[in-house]
């Protein structure tokens, strides 16, 4: 999808996009190598072809941070399959809901990466060095909400954290393809399924299990850290559904029919 991107060249939106797609103007080498585009002068084809071989030589070096800083972050999905294998999957706990709240902290990190799934937690194994050593091996970082809330909080609570890659905000994305609703509430509605335990915990479950886990019940830091692990992982079977979507309805497969079925929301 990331080599179909075309609304990274100036003055050329989503409508154009479409069009040239409808041509069979497919990915970058397509645009190159074809000799003419309809409505483009020379010179203008001239330069945007400079910049799609720019763009591909980024690729090929994974400068990918160079590629995301052209698209703007509402279109990074579109990193998601070329970025599958450095993909990071991030949700945090904390012991309160405001950003603003100085006495607020980041309690639980969970982060998953392939087959691997790591948990830092406050004042054991979460630094922010340990964090951003995780953040530096990612190609694509993933979330729910991320961009609201998971983000900006890490970077207030730690102002040296660096988060230079793409980010594909799976909540975002949701409520393009009109699916709304928090993250228990769309695994619900697409079939992903969490153990009987954790079914009905909510992020204030996971503010009290804090607070109880402090005061020494051991029961309770035994769920909050399955409660985030669940958020962490369910993650991937969801950003696979939305991806796949958002290719079906805002890629080069909008210009047929999608054959994709989704429960009403």
């Amino acid at each position: 999808m990331l080599t179909s991107t075309f609304i990274l060249l100036q003055g050329v939106g989503p409508a154009t996009e479409r069009h040239w797609w409808r041509e069979g103007l497919l990915d970058w080498c397509s645009f190159i190598t074809r000799p003419r585009v309809t409505g483009l002068s020379p010179e203008r084809k001239t330069l945007y072809d400079r910049t799609l071989a720019l763009a591909q030589a980024d690729l090929d070096r994974g400068n990918l941070q160079s590629l995301a800083a052209q698209i703007r972050k509402s279109e990074h999905w579109r990193f998601y399959d070329t970025c599958r294998s450095g993909i990071l999957y991030l949700d945090i706990e904390t012991n309160g809901f405001s950003l603003h709240d100085p006495s607020g902290t980041v309690t639980v990190v969970g982060l998953h990466r392939g087959n691997r799934t790591l948990t830092l937690v406050q004042d054991e194994t979460l630094t922010v060095d340990r964090l951003q050593i995780e953040l530096d091996q990612c190609t694509l970082l993933v979330t729910f909400f991320g961009t609201g809330f998971d983000v900006p909080y890490l970077q207030a609570k730690f102002p040296r954290l660096r988060f230079s890659m793409p980010h594909f905000d799976l909540c975002l994305a949701a409520h393009r393809l009109g699916l709304h609703g928090g993250l228990k509430q769309l695994e619900r509605a697409m079939g992903i399924e969490r153990e009987p335990a954790l079914t009905g915990l909510e992020g204030g479950d996971a503010v009290r299990l804090w607070s109880q886990w402090r005061r020494g019940d051991r029961v309770a830091r035994d769920i909050l850290l399955a409660y985030n692990t669940a958020d962490t992982e369910n993650l991937v079977p969801l950003a696979d559904l939305v991806y796949k979507e958002m290719k079906a309805r805002f890629g080069p497969e909008s210009v047929k029919p999608s054959s994709i079925t989704w429960p009403s929301s």
